[in-house]
């Protein structure tokens, strides 16, 4: 099979109903290389920069409930800066570039998915609206 490794794949497929921030950025820990109190944070193989972690809500009303909630992976060299809440919002909107998904066999035999990302931003749309002094844009479309 020609397709191999982690698959390229656009924000919209992924979150089609955008997702939000429910934790903080956190490292991502080496499980190899770190020992009884020494932690090393776990590198990218391709790249060799940092994996950081955060955990997002995905908008999809369809998700199950104990689906909602997946862990997103950011490579980067330093820790990424989550985009800032939005006025009257009590969750902050995300977006996110370079995404792959890499699909494995969990724990319990099924399949899933790792999300790895290159960049986090807040929604363009979002932005637009913000600059325009609204909470939510129009149309809802991306600027």
């Amino acid at each position: 099979m020609a397709l191999q490794g982690p698959i390229p794949v656009t924000f919209d497929k992924v979150f089609p109903h955008g997702c939000y921030l429910v934790g903080a950025v956190e490292q991502v820990k080496d499980f190899d290389a770190s020992t009884n109190g020494r932690f090393v944070q776990a590198r990218d193989k391709e790249t060799g920069e940092l994996v950081w972690q955060i955990a997002v809500m995905d908008a999809d009303p369809e998700v199950k409930p104990a689906q909602k909630t997946v862990a997103v992976k950011i490579v980067a060299p330093v820790q990424p800066v989550p985009p800032a809440q939005m006025p009257g919002l009590p969750f902050t909107p995300v977006e996110f570039d370079g995404i792959s998904v890499t699909p494995y066999v969990n724990g319990n035999g099924r399949l899933a998915y790792s999300i790895r990302v290159r960049e986090m931003r807040a929604p363009r749309s979002a932005a637009v609206a913000a600059k325009n002094g609204n909470a939510s844009s129009k149309d809802g479309a991306a600027a």
